[in-house]
């Protein structure tokens, strides 16, 4: 027992942020956030992504201390911190519009948070030296934000945020206001950044793409509650959810209504064996297939895959691939299926026939969560 009770604690030594039972309804009575529970490690980049009003910059303004939450407790590095004040919680923010003093010079908007601290001079100079010359910013210090560019004053506020040196960083969609280039570039040095200060960080996001770039652990959220909390390889390749499919992955995973009987699944007028699901049946489910997923069939294509027709509608080149837009033969909804292929040459209306392997199939049930074969089984003896 002791033994059991020791790596416990262990465990729990190395959680930065534990995040117990968040709520916050807001005086409209609008309820953003609907009872969170959520632990994140030292170091560890957590990506907080979802559609507007799913609850996630609730989320990080609570964390913040800008938002008062409703109930529910925030521990930061084992001490409560949703009852103290902002400015004593060790927490940096950078936001989505740089929040920098317009009348202050660069180098003033770096120390200015310093010396309210009571920080001495000399440890301000050498501390924003060190992080200039991170960020690449020394020959700005003097200049105000107004003779910046969006990715320059960026730099800037994170410099606020890491001269701090603060136990946590939030980022509330810094990126957002940037050009798609240089929102590739900057994301690129706010994970080559986290990894080097090795600062714990939560980030919020609607974009995917972020999320998938940047996260060691996405969360996805959606009206407030978690829908799927895992590395991005989880959440990408075994999604908890048709919501998590549909907005984790571009262009989103194609979906299909099938049918489960004996292990035998049914879709687009074919039959195909899943031996995992061997003797259960289950009406209306809906089957997921990733774009890139569904391949040109070949000579050589497997037996371990199921075969599709799809009529070709239109075709958009993107240089090395191409999608490729249509409608399959014996699915009969309105949503178009979308194929990735290499570049080349496709007839419009022409079919196509495509196949998909058995690994790359996702089942989801009526109310659109993932089927695996243990919560079939349990269904069934039910």
């Amino acid at each position: 027992m002791h033994l059991v009770h020791s790596s416990a604690s262990i465990k729990q030594d190395n959680v930065m942020l534990d995040i117990k039972q968040l709520v916050k309804t807001y005086e409209n009575g609008h309820q953003a956030v609907k009872g969170v529970d959520l632990s994140i490690d030292k170091g560890e980049f957590l990506v907080l992504v979802g559609p507007s009003g799913c609850g996630k910059s609730s989320i990080l303004r609570s964390i913040a201390g800008l938002e008062t939450i409703t109930s529910g407790e925030i521990h930061l590095a084992g001490r409560r911190v949703d009852t103290e004040k902002p400015a004593k919680r060790d927490i940096a923010m950078v936001f989505q519009n740089y929040a920098l003093y317009p009348h202050m010079s660069v180098y003033n908007n770096l120390a200015y948070g310093l010396k309210n601290r009571g920080v001495d001079k000399n440890t301000i100079e050498l501390k924003i030296e060190k992080v200039a010359k991170t960020l690449k910013i020394e020959e700005y210090l003097d200049r105000k934000p107004a003779k910046l560019s969006g990715g320059q004053r960026q730099r800037v506020a994170m410099g606020r945020a890491i001269v701090r040196d603060p136990q946590l960083f939030l980022f509330d969609e810094p990126l957002s206001n940037l050009d798609a280039a240089l929102r590739a570039h900057m994301r690129l040095e706010i994970k080559k950044l986290q990894r080097e200060l090795g600062v714990t960080s939560v980030y919020v996001t609607h974009d995917q793409v972020e999320a998938m770039t940047l996260a060691d652990r996405i969360v996805v959220l959606k009206l407030g509650e978690i829908e799927q909390v895992g590395t991005p390889a989880e959440v990408y390749h075994k999604p908890a959810s048709t919501f998590v499919a549909s907005f984790i992955g571009s262009p989103a995973m194609n979906f299909m209504p099938a049918t489960l009987q004996n292990g035998q699944l049914h879709v687009a007028g074919k039959q195909f064996f899943l031996p995992e699901y061997d003797g259960l049946s289950i009406e209306n489910i809906t089957l997921g297939v990733r774009p890139e997923h569904a391949e040109i069939t070949s000579a050589n294509s497997s037996h371990d895959s199921i075969s599709l027709e799809l009529s070709i509608h239109v075709v958009e080149p993107l240089g090395p691939n191409q999608l490729v837009h249509g409608s399959l033969t014996g699915v009969y909804n309105d949503d178009s299926f979308i194929a990735v292929t290499a570049e080349m040459h496709l007839e419009h209306n022409q079919p196509l026939s495509i196949s998909v392997s058995r690994s790359n199939l996702h089942l989801f049930d009526v109310q659109g969560k993932r089927l695996c074969p243990s919560s079939l089984a349990k269904r069934a003896i039910a």
